[in-house]
């Protein structure tokens, strides 16, 4: 079959960002198909296409993708009003091509929650299969972190969420919290699926080149956080850990920050009027560096802003890079992930807004080496068996395949015509 496959933030391994979208679209291919990805410019990504763009977009092949990218640049340093106008411009011009351009199947995956509009319009218009994924729960995080306020603007968000939901024939969702969202918004339950992201076992196998910051002694315990610097992601508990252990005289823990984002620049300033020696800023890697990063890594960060929604409604990549190096997570916050850390006993889980926790934590795992190192093989292990990619994407394909055909289809949500 063929597909058209929209994600704005699409990025190969080359790139900083995720690689969920690729991994899947490669599963996809391998398996018989046509992939047709559309995608934006996004910051720390890479689309692995090269030639200049003309009119606005360029079109190429990469790893037997054939990938179309809109020249829409856009980064988590971008304002509100400025991210907006270009989540609104990729809708519009994938709209174009969902509705001329010829497949058997349409996926779209936000975030943003506007990557549902092509897939609206081509169902309505052109009656394609259509199935929608979702990871985050739009407008609940938004407004439970309190970032959009105006009830216009969130209405008009619930209202776009609910016809994507009830326009797609099936749905992905990648936490039990959206899933459990999606039901909640009158889609029956045999319509979704649970599909969290995955661990890439290959990229994190042991092999890479294993590095630590300047700054980061071999004998000092180092924890790393790897993501976008953020309102969601909280790196606040990050800076108070590193006053409390430092207050300790605990020279010998490292807390290292690598990726990018619009807070960034504070985070840093704020570090350096703190005199905070302890914690170190690194600039975004690709995925193979950021392999040898973790191949000496002793903690991964899991840390998010203290937002109920986020609990159950969230599925982070960088908690799967974390196990899939065997690297026990430190998780700040309740959640589904937080229990199965303790399920597992691969990770620790600590009270959020907590510094004095956090810190604690730390201690405890820079003085039980030993022990870290068992929470670790238990965390691989947990990889392995529950979240390896190559068993996720094949879920995820045959969740499509049965989505385009018509008879395996499941009856329309309630509510729809038939």
């Amino acid at each position: 079959m063929k597909v058209l496959y929209f994600h704005q933030h699409f990025s190969t391994p080359q790139g900083s960002a995720g690689i969920r979208s690729y991994e899947m679209a490669r599963a996809l291919v391998a398996r018989g198909h046509q992939v047709t990805m559309v995608c934006g410019s996004y910051g720390v990504g890479k689309t692995g296409l090269t030639a200049a763009f003309a009119k606005g977009m360029r079109r190429g092949m990469v790893d037997g993708i054939e990938v179309i990218e809109f020249e829409l640049r856009y980064t988590n340093r971008d304002g509100f009003v400025k991210r907006a106008a270009t989540f609104f411009k990729f809708a519009w011009r994938s709209t174009r091509v969902a509705l001329f351009e010829r497949h058997d199947l349409l996926f779209a995956t936000s975030t943003p929650l506007t990557a549902g509009i092509p897939g609206i319009a081509a169902r309505w218009l052109r009656g394609s299969r259509f199935v929608f994924e979702v990871r985050d729960l739009w407008p609940e995080l938004p407004r439970e972190m309190g970032v959009i306020r105006n009830p216009v603007v969130l209405g008009l968000m619930g209202g776009l969420e609910w016809l994507s939901y009830h326009s797609a024939q099936r749905l992905v969702g990648l936490s039990p919290g959206i899933v459990a969202g999606i039901t909640r918004r009158g889609i029956a339950a045999e319509r979704v699926t649970l599909v969290p992201n995955g661990c890439d076992l290959d990229i994190f196998s042991g092999n890479a080149n294993a590095w630590r910051p300047e700054g980061v002694a071999a004998t000092d315990l180092m924890a790393v956080f790897a993501g976008t610097h953020g309102i969601a992601n909280g790196l606040d508990a990050a800076l108070a850990a590193a006053t409390e252990l430092q207050a300790r005289g605990r020279e010998d823990i490292k807390l290292v920050l690598i990726g990018d984002g619009k807070l960034k620049e504070g985070l840093i300033e704020r570090a350096r009027a703190q005199g905070l020696r302890n914690l170190v800023f690194c600039d975004p890697v690709n995925k193979a560096r950021l392999a040898g990063l973790m191949a000496s890594t002793d903690v991964g960060l899991q840390l998010l802003a203290n937002v109920p929604a986020f609990y159950y409604g969230t599925s982070p990549n960088k908690f799967f890079d974390y196990i899939a190096a065997g690297l026990p997570p430190l998780i700040n916050y309740p959640g589904w992930l937080a229990e199965l850390v303790t399920e597992h006993r691969c990770g620790l889980a600590v009270a959020p807004d907590d510094a004095a926790a956090f810190a604690d934590a730390l201690e405890h795992a820079a003085d039980h080496r030993d022990e870290l190192r068992q929470m670790g093989a238990r965390a691989r292990e947990l990889a392995r068996a529950q979240f390896d990619r190559a068993l996720l994407a094949g879920r995820f394909v045959r969740w499509l395949e049965a989505a385009a055909d018509a008879k395996a289809v499941p009856g329309p949500a309630r509510g729809e015509a038939p």
